[in-house]
């Protein structure tokens, strides 16, 4: 495919409603310039027009931007080797165990929607996101629906149909082979990837897990206050929350109340338990932020212990 037709397949998939960004002539990757590739996927004709006849770029889709939940049903890579409970029923690819895993939920094959051949001879079914769910992307057996079968929701993309990949293990284009509207994931496909929201924490378990050391009352008081406003935090609010805290406890490190490294264990445990119930921030996200609030409340003119 040229260049001319690699904008048009772009240019369709935007109108769509589905936010493209390129990807590296013949490959899969981001572009170079695009890593934040969801920020930069869009579904600007104007962008796309100006941008994709400079080289045969390939089509990124990016799922989240897009309200897209992408089944991706593998073929093996050579070297791979069914699991033992799937060699008995002769499943030699992601399509024919999705099959089984359909039959076994007595629903059917949901073909009735966007299907796209892959360059290896899989297949990615594409399906609309119900409204207030929020999936995240799954591989095999981590979290979602098994051997050879991985999505693609928030957090993921897939090659779009027009690509041509050239890889080691496996050259060919990406050919809608069903040009329908995307249908709604089903239900049962949907509550099988919503994962299962662990137990929340309270303050605590929280500190019952800290560092022994022994702390006055007024110090356990106060970092009990923080931590509880950090656990308790709601999406979005999260690490404003979490800054919050970190600041105002950096303030009573500093007068000698509190351990630094108490309460970097306690809102660090905090933040991501908050995490566990929504899109988690990663780990590192999480300590730069405490870092940041802690350092500046350090700094900060200490704040008064009121009298009693």
């Amino acid at each position: 495919m040229g260049w001319p037709d690699l904008t048009r397949a772009a240019l369709k998939a935007a109108a769509r409603g589905w936010c493209v960004f390129p990807l590296t002539p013949r490959g899969k990757k981001p572009l170079r310039g695009f890593t934040d590739w969801e920020q930069h996927a869009t579904t600007d004709t104007d962008r796309i027009v100006a941008f994709w006849p400079h080289q045969p770029y390939n089509i990124g889709i990016a799922c989240g931007p897009s309200r897209l939940v992408v089944i991706d049903l593998d073929q093996p890579k050579p070297g791979d080797r069914a699991l033992a409970g799937l060699a008995q029923h002769h499943l030699q690819n992601g399509e024919q165990i999705f099959r089984l895993l359909c039959g076994e939920h007595d629903q059917p094959y949901p073909d009735d929607t966007f299907t796209v051949r892959t360059r290896r001879g899989g297949t990615h079914l594409y399906f609309t996101l119900p409204e207030g769910l929020r999936l995240r992307n799954s591989a095999g057996h981590q979290g979602g629906l098994g051997w050879l079968i991985d999505t693609r929701a928030h957090g993921g993309y897939v090659v779009g149909p027009g690509s041509h990949v050239i890889q080691p293990d496996g050259t060919g284009r990406y050919e809608i082979t069903r040009d329908l509207p995307p249908a709604p994931l089903p239900a049962w496909l949907a509550e099988a990837l919503t994962p299962a929201t662990p137990p929340s924490l309270s303050a605590a378990d929280l500190l019952a897990s800290l560092p022994d050391h022994r702390l006055t009352k007024y110090g356990e008081a106060a970092l009990r206050s923080e931590v509880e406003r950090v656990a308790t935090a709601q999406r979005g609010t999260r690490n404003r929350n979490l800054n919050t805290a970190a600041f105002n406890l950096g303030q009573l490190v500093t007068r000698g109340v509190l351990p630094a490294e108490v309460v970097i264990t306690a809102l660090q445990s905090a933040a991501e338990n908050a995490n566990a119930e929504g899109d988690p921030n990663p780990p590192r996200q999480i300590a730069a932020v405490i870092a940041s609030g802690l350092s500046a409340g350090m700094k900060a003119q200490p704040r008064r212990r009121r009298a009693a």
